[in-house]
């Protein structure tokens, strides 16, 4: 499904290169379910970007679905992107002017769904995430943790074949931590989605099926379940 090879990511600061990623090479299946982890500076989150298409590396070759990545325009790179992954991002990127009820069914709209089954399906997401009496409210008028199962609905509602989740329980209570990792490990399991999480907690990284440990931009060690 993803294919990265000898991907660096780099900036220049002064006369010094500030490596952030360091010739990383990682092969990753349909079906898979990958946490990573390491330190705060790693490159996980840069790494994440990367095979989101939403950073690109300074060097290196990355192949998405068959396509090569390092060599599509922006806008394929989108339509790849909106096609076929859901981004859950530690910090929400909810859009402010849409209600909430607006902002899980935006990746519908991209996708030209009829409006008759974006009603159903957001209704469903409302529902599975118990919050329906949220739905005409604003960003700004929720909680981190209500923002943060709102942005997980969105990356989930138009079926994505692979999710990337940043942090995806950091701002949620331990129990809505809980049932976000099961609905990850359900949908993972049941329904073949591929999953590719950041996190810092062990108790989350072990619902994956293999683990792997960044330290200063490289691989350091994988571990399979």
């Amino acid at each position: 499904m993803l294919s990265l090879q000898h991907i660096s990511k780099y900036y220049q600061v002064g006369g010094n290169k500030n490596v952030i990623l360091n010739n990383i090479s990682l092969e990753v299946d349909e079906g898979e379910f990958i946490s990573i982890m390491g330190p705060s500076g790693s490159g996980k989150s840069t790494l994440l970007n990367i095979i989101g298409m939403l950073d690109d590396p300074n060097e290196g070759y990355h192949y998405f679905m068959g396509q090569a990545v390092h060599q599509l325009k922006e806008k394929q790179r989108s339509a790849l992107y909106k096609r076929y992954i859901g981004f859950v991002f530690q910090a929400y990127h909810l859009i402010d002017e849409l209600t909430v009820y607006e902002n899980i069914e935006t990746p519908l709209i991209y996708q030209d769904v009829k409006s008759s089954e974006r009603k159903a399906m957001v209704a469903d997401m409302l529902d599975r995430f118990q919050i329906v009496g949220k739905k005409d409210l604003f960003p700004a008028q929720l909680s981190g943790g209500q923002q943060q199962l709102v942005g997980i609905a969105r990356a989930l509602i138009a079926s994505p074949k692979l999710i990337l989740a940043d942090e995806p329980t950091g701002n949620l209570n331990s129990k809505q931590g809980e049932d976000i990792m099961e609905l990850f490990r359900k949908l993972n399991k049941e329904d073949g989605v591929t999953i590719i999480q950041v996190t810092h907690s062990e108790k989350n990284a072990e619902y994956g099926t293999r683990i792997i440990d960044l330290l200063d931009g490289k691989i350091s060690s994988s571990r399979k379940f």
